[in-house]
């Protein structure tokens, strides 16, 4: 059955239905489309442009062939052109003639277009929900190693001393705002497009405004050749998915190193690692690499779709087709890394010891020495250039600043004295970054705190 037939004369060459079909990735919107048809033919039936019981025979024939689907009495046919055909020629089977009132003042570009939109809107609050439970977790392992020192990094050099909890808020803090993005997209997302028809609406009186009752769309498009043209809700979500995609190849980039022997700051759970089939002693973060790889997979689906509507003119293009294997890719993408991410940082151990060692060998403290100098009125400039020779001092002697002894401080400044020392602690040094959003220890807590908060509310 092709709800076009009428035109042509020769039957669709297989090849060509192959090529045009897209029932193979389409028929995941069985529930979204039956849904939609089941609004519309309430609308159709309540406007007085079918007969209500018409408008019942085929609300009730649709519902049982959503049971049938859902409970594997009915098989989607996979040779069907796509879903929307497959639904309608099977509710004709059922009910007869009546089947075929359906398709009334509706084009299957405002049908597939309600479609991915009822898709998606659900899908954008399973991603949601999935980021917040890794929000959680992180903010539950931030509060646990709030006092843990670990040392902080630019250029991947030691730079100042943080804490590892405060390290992983940075993480929270990227999440909630891809939480945010989800949000704000699904708010564009939420406009329903039935009644655009194929692109110029139609004669027949409908109301719009009770299929997006039915529906749950806080409104309705605007403008019908927007209304079946519009995927600008697909490269949003598309484009939210590889932000998040871009946090998570950067956390799983540091697991990554500090899983190495060269760094070895934590340890992941055997549960959630692999080794080798050569090399017995290995310990692989596969799943970390994976996720950094699969990166790469949803920034390919977002330009995709960037390229699929760049150069297609209003209204509907056979291209758009190509949108759904693409956003439906990257959404499950997306969905896997985080599902497979948030329990393998959940239980991941950490090695404090190692943090601490790490922290202590870099003259992290550097700037705190200079600022002691400052506090105690010299220029910091000057304070800069005797830190520096200090560290070099220290690099000829083998030690640290904490370790130099005073009268080599001296030789550089003889405002030193031993209260340096403590100035220069590693645990003072990080606690007294009390500045808002620093890394001492009762803020960490404080903003485990409060990240955790606001994800319980979402």
């Amino acid at each position: 059955m092709q709800l076009w037939k009428g035109r042509f004369k020769k039957e669709l060459s297989k090849t060509t239905n192959d090529f045009n079909s897209s029932i193979s990735f389409d028929s995941r919107m069985y529930k979204e489309d039956i849904e939609g048809s089941i609004a519309h033919a309430t609308m159709l039936g309540r406007c007085g442009i079918i007969k209500e019981e018409e408008a019942n025979d085929i609300v009730k024939g649709l519902k049982g062939i959503l049971a049938d689907i859902e409970n594997g009495t009915l098989h989607i046919d996979m040779e069907a052109e796509d879903i929307h055909t497959f639904i309608e020629g099977e509710l004709t089977k059922r009910i007869g003639d009546n089947g075929k009132r359906l398709h009334t003042s509706r084009s299957r570009n405002d049908q597939v277009a309600v479609d991915i939109k009822l898709y998606l809107k659900k899908e954008v609050v399973n991603v949601k929900n999935l980021v917040v439970g890794l929000i959680k977790v992180i903010a539950d392992k931030a509060e646990k190693y709030s006092e843990i020192v670990m040392p902080g990094y630019t250029h991947l050099q030691r730079a100042q001393p943080i804490t590892f909890g405060h390290h992983l808020l940075a993480y929270g803090e990227m999440l909630l705002r891809d939480v945010s993005r989800l949000e704000d997209c699904l708010k564009r997302m939420d406009e329903m497009p039935l009644g655009s028809c194929a692109l110029a609406g139609t004669t027949y009186p409908i109301d719009r405004t009770i299929t997006a009752e039915l529906l749950g769309f806080d409104r309705i498009t605007n403008n019908s050749l927007d209304g079946v043209s519009d995927r600008d809700y697909c490269i949003e979500f598309a484009s939210v998915l590889s932000i998040i995609m871009v946090h998570l190849s950067r956390f799983s980039e540091e697991i990554i190193m500090w899983c190495s022997w060269e760094f070895k700051f934590i340890e992941l759970d055997d549960a959630f690692s692999t080794g080798s089939s050569i090399m017995p002693q290995k310990k692989n973060p596969d799943i970390a690499e994976l996720v950094r790889g699969k990166s790469g997979r949803v920034f390919g689906d977002n330009m995709t779709l960037l390229t699929i509507m760049k150069g297609t003119a209003l209204a509907y293009n056979k291209d758009m087709q190509e949108d759904k294997e693409a956003i439906f890719d990257a959404l499950d993408t997306v969905k896997m890394c985080l599902t497979a991410f948030t329990p393998m940082l959940d239980t991941m151990r950490v090695i404090p010891e190692n943090m601490r060692k790490a922290a202590a060998g870099g003259f992290i403290n550097a700037t705190d020495c200079a600022d002691w100098l400052t506090k105690n009125g010299v220029p910091f400039r000057d304070a800069y250039k005797a830190t520096g020779e200090l560290v070099a001092r220290c690099i000829e002697l083998g030690t640290d600043l904490e370790n130099l002894p005073m009268d080599e401080y001296k030789k550089v400044c003889d405002v030193f004295n031993d209260d340096v020392y403590s100035a220069i602690s590693l645990e003072r040094c990080t606690n007294e970054r009390t500045v808002f959003g620093g890394p001492a220890s009762a803020n960490v807590k404080a903003q485990a705190k409060r990240v955790a908060e606001i994800a319980e509310k979402l």
